[in-house]
């Protein structure tokens, strides 16, 4: 589980295909000296499992689904955001993150304004119905508010009903990899999980009803 709150950014130095899956090597920005083999690490928002480590980086291994459902800027030089996972006694800055990418989603616009960048994503539509004006969303593994929403129940009329707003203030763009954001760029896209359960348990909430006692046959 994370918050995404970035701790450091850091570069892929390798990426070697390695009998069916991809094998990363990362080197943070502020290196990490106390890496286990088998914890988990969000690169760019996806949860991936560490492999080997040393004192100038550590390893990762990506799956062909892993590959197929995120973003497909996984070679070296890349710049990546990085948290490890979350500890029961550390603040909770952020949101409910698991790291399990939903879709890979567009920056459409970025527009400098004082103080602050504004972007418009495009998410792909299956996810639109997740975002709500103030609400969270998880972008490269970076929690943050979304501003506007378009489509029904939407804050912009001019944003179709799968693209959303955002507002970068500088300090994002200081310690994350969003300072490499571009109009084009492809980013990985988690919805917020609370967002998710409520949808699910309305779906079954016609036949939980009739399970109950005193509930319809």
């Amino acid at each position: 589980m994370f918050t995404g709150i970035v701790e450091t950014t850091g570069r892929i130095t390798r990426a070697e295909p390695n009998e069916g899956h991809l094998t990363l090597t990362l080197t943070p920005d502020a290196p990490w000296t106390d890496l286990t083999l088998g914890e988990s690490v969000a690169v760019n928002g996806a949860c991936l499992t560490v492999t080997g480590w040393s004192d100038a980086g550590f390893t990762v291994d990506l799956s062909q689904e892993t590959l197929a459902k995120t973003a497909p800027r996984w070679t070296p030089g890349a710049l990546v955001n990085l948290e490890r996972a979350m500890r029961a006694d550390a603040r909770f800055g952020g949101h409910i993150v698991s790291g399990h990418v939903d879709g890979v989603g567009e920056i459409c616009a970025l527009d400098a304004q004082p103080g602050a960048y504004t972007l418009i994503v495009r998410a792909p539509e299956r996810l639109a119905r997740y975002f709500v004006p103030k609400g969270s969303v998880t972008v490269d593994g970076v929690s943050l508010t979304v501003v506007d929403v378009g489509g029904p129940a939407g804050s912009r009329a001019d944003l179709q009903a799968n693209e959303f707003t955002l507002w970068l203030v500088p300090h994002t763009l200081d310690v994350t990899a969003a300072r490499d954001w571009t109009p084009g760029a492809r980013v990985n896209l988690e919805a917020d999980q609370l967002a998710k359960y409520v949808e699910r348990l309305i779906a079954f909430a016609p036949s939980l009803h009739a399970d109950a006692p005193g509930g319809r046959a």
